[in-house]
């Protein structure tokens, strides 16, 4: 996973870039595999919930995704964890610069 986190003016600024094969049903069935995909992906700063979003099957191959919260200041960290369809989960985290 790739995070840059930056403050500016009082809001943060986050982009992400999730590595993630984001196998649909449909690409599955033809190469006789399982689909899986990202279901679930959450960011906290400050142990509070800044962003939250549940996902299907629509996203491409690693994801890039942004948002903008308020309530962080420079030095603070970001953390970023997603959950995929098979359970498996990735959490990771940034300070912000």
């Amino acid at each position: 996973m790739k995070i840059k986190a930056k403050e500016k003016g009082g809001a943060v600024s986050v982009k992400v870039m999730v590595k993630h094969d984001m196998l649909t049903y449909d690409q599955a069935k033809k190469k006789g595999t399982d689909a899986n995909f990202i279901t679930h992906i959450s960011a906290k700063a400050n142990d509070k919930v800044v962003f939250d979003m549940s996902t299907s099957q629509f996203l491409s191959k690693n994801p890039i995704f942004k948002f903008k919260f308020k309530g962080a200041k420079k030095g603070d960290k970001v953390e970023i964890t997603w959950v995929d369809l098979k359970g498996n989960t990735k959490t990771d985290s940034k300070k912000i610069k």
